[in-house]
């Protein structure tokens, strides 16, 4: 574990925070019977891109079950449906999210695609997608998808609050499906249903609902942009949502360090704006912060890791009337602790933050990348091709990912 501490504005505390070891949430999936036409049927036979410019098949990787290893398999064409749009996968960041549903941490559906935050090309419409929809989102459009995909309709969506979207949770990350209650994605072999976290991105192609999608200038490469959909929208969504940052504020990033070497991702966290750096292995993390505050502690703590300790950390790192935000997620088992007295004569106020809203602010995001606001280049330490998307995550669980890690998918 480790933290930083920065007197904050979004330009020096976005970069850092998206380095750091956050993930998203998932929810104990429902596994429903459905009933699949077979793989003969007009219904498969009909999968096709641009009436028939393109293969109607593709590759992605599958995940089967808990620590076993990601396979390549070929699937029938996704098919988009009412204000749905397929695009062509061009890159999809490797996250902590999906390491935490390949190790079993998190249940969810499967067998299932991994992979939730994506850049790509726009190939078709879902039949009777609305005017507007087909205006913004033309074919060949390049796009970035957020990983919170909106159904635009529920009571959240109706006020704007697209990270508590009911249809999301309910279906995608209860069940593996899209809106109407079904995937997208099926078995060349065989014609059987494999789900999707979020999008399923970790595929040459994807379906996604059109809210959670937003234009992605020529300006900004394919490669480094996947991260804007999950790593920066995360990051935004705590900053801007939960913490309200304003100026003058001092914020803490509880768990930069994670797993492996944690003494290069602080040296990384602070080329990019820390103004100090603490090795939480070899000093109390708690105890630095509070010198670094003359004995206050800071406006705002943020917990990107996700275990017990530095949940406690967290509360215990803020001032009083001081904001501590949960991003990281834990073991479905792990539970936090926390100082029930203090919480109450203090005002601490302890915030959970999943993400940010795509309709509203993935636009912004990608302008605070198009304008420079922070360097997506500097943030992405390494870069996979396809067939290496399961030594990704290995990497990743073994710590060896500095940065951000994005797989290359055409």
């Amino acid at each position: 574990m480790a933290l930083m501490i920065r007197k904050s504005i979004i330009k020096t505390i976005l970069t850092p925070l998206i380095s750091s070891s956050y993930s998203t949430l998932s929810t104990t999936p429902t596994l429903h019977n459905h009933t699949i036409p077979s793989h003969n049927s007009s219904y498969f036979s009909s999968y096709n891109v641009n009436n028939g410019g393109t293969s109607s098949y593709m590759r992605g990787v599958m995940f089967s079950g808990p620590n076993q290893p990601l396979t390549f398999e070929d699937f029938h064409m996704p098919r988009p449906k009412a204000n749905e749009i397929l695009v062509k996968t061009k890159a999809c960041g490797v996250c902590h999210s999906d390491l935490h549903v390949i190790k079993g941490e998190i249940p969810f559906a499967s067998p299932c695609v991994v992979g939730h935050e994506i850049t790509g090309e726009v190939v078709e419409h879902g039949p009777l997608t609305d005017s507007r929809t087909l205006k913004r989102f033309p074919v060949g459009s390049h796009v970035v998808g957020a990983f919170i995909m909106p159904c635009g309709n529920c009571s959240f969506c109706s006020k704007g609050q697209d990270d508590l979207c009911e249809d999301f949770f309910a279906y995608n990350r209860a069940k593996g499906t899209l809106y109407d209650g079904e995937t997208r994605l099926f078995l060349r072999s065989n014609g059987k249903p494999v789900y999707m976290y979020s999008m399923g991105g970790l595929a040459e192609y994807c379906v996604i609902p059109a809210h959670g999608l937003t234009l992605l200038p020529d300006s900004l490469p394919y490669t480094e942009s996947a991260i804007l959909g999950c790593a920066v929208f995360t990051a935004y969504g705590a900053i801007v949502h939960a913490a309200q940052l304003r100026g003058g504020d001092s914020i803490a990033v509880i768990g930069i360090g994670g797993v492996g070497s944690s003494n290069e991702k602080l040296e990384k966290a602070k080329a990019v704006g820390a103004t100090h750096i603490v090795n939480a292995q070899k000093e109390d993390a708690v105890e630095k912060i509070k010198e670094l505050t003359g004995g206050l502690g800071v406006d705002i703590a943020i917990e990107a890791l996700g275990k017990p300790r530095t949940f406690q950390q967290c509360t215990q790192s803020v001032r009083d009337g001081g904001k501590a935000v949960m991003i990281g997620l834990a073991d479905i088992n792990a539970r936090g602790e926390v100082d029930i007295n203090r919480l109450v004569r203090r005002q601490v106020k302890i915030i959970g933050s999943y993400g940010a809203r795509a309709r509203q602010d993935l636009p912004k995001i990608v302008k605070l990348a198009e304008t420079g606001t922070f360097d997506l280049k500097a943030a992405v330490s390494k870069v996979y091709n396809f067939e290496e998307a399961n030594k990704a995550y290995q990497d990743l669980s073994e710590g060896t990912i500095i940065g951000r890690a994005v797989v290359n998918i055409a």
